[in-house]
């Protein structure tokens, strides 16, 4: 048994407090914490509790927007009425993701904060520059059909495994966080990280800081969305490559899109060019091509995982177009339409 020391606060101000100091972790769900602490990835040496906090509503912002609590768990905000008329998109890829149990206790705020499920990160008898910095990265020239083709450096090569996150990122959400410094909100692209040179670093939160809500904006992508997930089996995986796309079109024409790919990168993956590149088009093949071809500019593969570079490209068209028909993948029927 590996010593730790246990602190449960009552309100936020304690528990920023509680986990100000070095080694600490907060403790929402459990889903992923619990597990990297068994297998000795993770050897906090304090254990925040945040289960007390008063962070679990979904409430309606002033503008129009919604905010998610970070306590709030996946299966509540996949459920909520508001979420579903108004932002489909995002319970269409929580719902894709997981297991019913887990929704059941994954936490908002914990899904953003999820690790990487690369193997060598979690094999602590391999090395793995993002549990021990200065090791090496043991999937590169190894093991590798999981890992990025985007973004990558000579570092590390792990994805992001959030199927929420990738919508969020699309739904251009922003992040709620609170420190010792004060309050601040995170825009989502500028949350997660690429590896770079410092692969042990997920995101762009200071030691100690707590995310407290996940805002989305009053904005309409209710009627042409669609998450599209690829996995090597239809339940309970991970994306190899999955696909967000929110859209708005008038008159025929592509008024506004996102599109964020999760399965291929340390962070939900967009490029703001690519879908500049077609908005005012007519939805066409053609057209689809051509984002896909931005969004997935420089990819490079490290092998075994060299096939999502076109899985990826199918899928981008794919998905674009199940979004302008309005036909969304269901995360009920596994069937690709």
């Amino acid at each position: 048994m590996i010593r730790f020391d246990y602190a449960r606060p009552s309100d936020v101000a304690e528990a920023v407090r509680d986990g100000a100091g070095d080694h600490v972790a907060y403790l929402a769900g459990g889903t992923n914490l619990i597990d990297l602490m068994k297998e000795n990835v993770a050897r906090p040496l304090e254990v925040v509790d945040i289960n007390r906090l008063p962070l679990a509503r979904i409430t309606d912002l002033d503008d129009g927007g919604l905010r998610l609590g970070a306590l709030a768990t996946n299966a509540d905000t996949a459920y909520d009425e508001r979420v579903q008329a108004r932002y489909p998109l995002l319970a269409s890829a929580i719902l894709a993701g997981a297991s019913p149990q887990l929704r059941n206790a994954a936490t908002n705020g914990g899904n953003l904060n999820q690790r990487t499920r690369c193997y060598y990160f979690y094999d602590v008898d391999t090395p793995c520059n993002k549990r021990v910095p200065g090791q090496g990265c043991g999937a590169i020239g190894g093991v590798n059909r999981i890992h990025a083709i985007l973004g990558a450096s000579d570092r590390c090569i792990a994805t992001h495994p959030s199927d929420m996150c990738v919508a969020l990122a699309a739904l251009k959400a922003q992040v709620q966080v609170t420190g010792l410094e004060g309050d601040r909100a995170i825009a989502f692209d500028d949350y997660h990280r690429l590896p770079g040179d410092e692969p042990w670093r997920d995101n762009n939160l200071k030691q100690g800081e707590l995310v407290t809500a996940i805002d989305l904006p009053a904005e309409d992508f209710s009627t042409n969305y669609t998450y599209l997930k690829l996995r090597d089996r239809l339940s309970y995986a991970f994306a190899l490559v999955s696909v967000a796309v929110a859209m708005r079109l008038e008159e025929g024409r592509i008024a506004d899109v996102r599109i964020a790919l999760g399965g291929v990168a340390h962070k939900p993956w967009r490029r703001i060019e690519a879908e500049e590149a077609i908005k005012n088009e007519r939805p066409s093949d053609t057209v689809f091509d051509t984002a896909a071809s931005a969004l997935l500019a420089g990819a490079v593969g490290q092998g075994d995982n060299s096939f999502k570079i076109g899985l990826a490209h199918k899928a981008i068209v794919r998905a674009l177009n199940q979004a302008a028909a309005g036909t969304p993948q269901s995360q009920t029927d596994k069937r690709i339409r």
